[in-house]
C-alpha cells in the first residue's frame, strides 16, 4: 500500500507533528500521529492492518477507504521495532453521535444493540474516542507485550483532546490483554462478531477512574509517558486545535453507574 495524498485533518484538529518516545520492553517506539501528519507511518500501518486481518480471514471487518485515505482518522498509533518496521497499531476516531461508531453495527441483529447504541449516546457529549483496526505482530513472544502498549495509546489520546472516554471492542480470548490498562467491560451479551466464531465485548476506558482497574505496571507506564507528553506539548506550544467542532452541543447527563463489569 503506498503512502495516500490525505487531506486536512478530521473536524480542524491538527497535531502539526506526532509525539514519539522509546519502550524498552517492546524494544521499540510508539508514535502517536495523524494521517496528514505522517502519511507514510500511516500507510505502512495501514497496510499491515489488511495483512493481519485478511491472514485471519476477518477482512470484512475493516473500513478498507478510510485505511486508504485516514478520513475519519482522528489519531493513530503505530509501534516501531528498532530495525524500523511498522509491528502493530490502531486509529481512532472522535463519535459525535452513537450512529458514528462501528460498535453499533457489530451489534445488529442481537440483543445489547440497543444497550450499546445508549451507552455510547450518554458519554458522546464527555467526548468519546473509538479504537479500531488494531494489530500487531504474530512473532512468537511479542505479542502480548505490543498490545499492552497499544492498550495505553489510547490514554494519550484523550489527553491531547482533553476527551474523558475511550472504547474499543474486542474478542473474549483478548480482552484481559486491553484490560491490563484499566477498562470496564461493558455489562452487555458478547455479540458474534466478525464471525461465528468469535465473542466480542465491548470496552470503555474512563480517564477518572482507569487507576482503579489499571494493572500497576501499566499504571505506571500511563502516568510516566503521559507526564512526558504534557512536557512535549508545553514544549511545542500551543497545539492548534479546533476540539469545539469534536465536540455535540447537547447538554451532558449522568452516566448510569451499573452499566459495566468490573471484574
Amino acid at each position: 500500500m503506498t503512502a495516500p495524498t490525505l487531506g486536512s485533518a478530521v473536524g480542524g484538529f491538527s497535531l502539526g507533528q506526532g509525539f514519539s518516545w522509546p519502550d524498552p520492553d517492546i524494544e521499540g517506539t510508539l508514535i502517536v500521529s495523524q494521517p496528514s501528519a505522517d502519511p507514510e507511518l500511516w500507510a505502512e500501518y495501514a497496510a499491515g492492518a489488511v495483512r493481519s486481518y485478511r491472514k485471519r480471514g476477518v477482512e470484512c471487518a475493516l473500513d478498507v477507504d478510510a485505511l486508504r485515505d485516514g478520513h475519519d482518522t482522528i489519531m493513530f498509533c503505530a509501534v516501531v521495532d528498532d530495525a524500523g518496521q511498522v509491528v502493530g497499531g490502531l486509529r481512532a476516531k472522535a463519535l459525535r453521535s452513537a450512529d458514528d461508531s462501528h460498535a453499533v453495527a457489530e451489534w445488529a441483529g442481537q440483543p445489547g444493540q440497543q444497550d450499546v447504541r445508549q451507552m455510547i449516546a450518554d458519554r458522546v457529549p464527555y467526548g468519546v474516542l473509538e479504537m479500531k483496526a488494531g494489530w500487531v505482530t504474530d512473532a512468537a513472544g511479542r505479542s502480548p507485550l505490543l498490545t499492552s502498549a497499544l492498550a495505553r495509546s489510547g490514554f494519550y489520546m484523550m489527553v491531547i483532546l482533553d476527551f474523558q472516554y475511550l472504547m474499543c471492542t474486542a474478542a473474549t480470548a483478548i480482552l484481559n490483554t486491553w484490560r491490563s490498562s484499566g477498562p470496564v467491560v461493558a455489562a452487555i451479551p458478547a455479540t458474534p462478531y466478525p464471525t461465528e466464531q468469535y465473542r466480542t465485548k465491548l470496552l470503555w476506558w474512563n480517564r477518572r477512574d482507569f487507576f482503579n482497574h489499571a494493572q500497576p505496571n501499566q499504571l505506571t507506564k500511563i502516568v510516566s509517558e503521559t507526564k512526558d507528553l504534557i512536557h512535549e506539548q508545553f514544549r511545542r506550544g500551543q497545539i492548534g486545535t479546533g476540539l469545539a467542532g469534536l465536540l455535540p452541543v447537547t447538554l451532558a447527563k449522568p452516566i448510569p453507574s451499573n452499566d459495566c463489569e468490573v471484574a
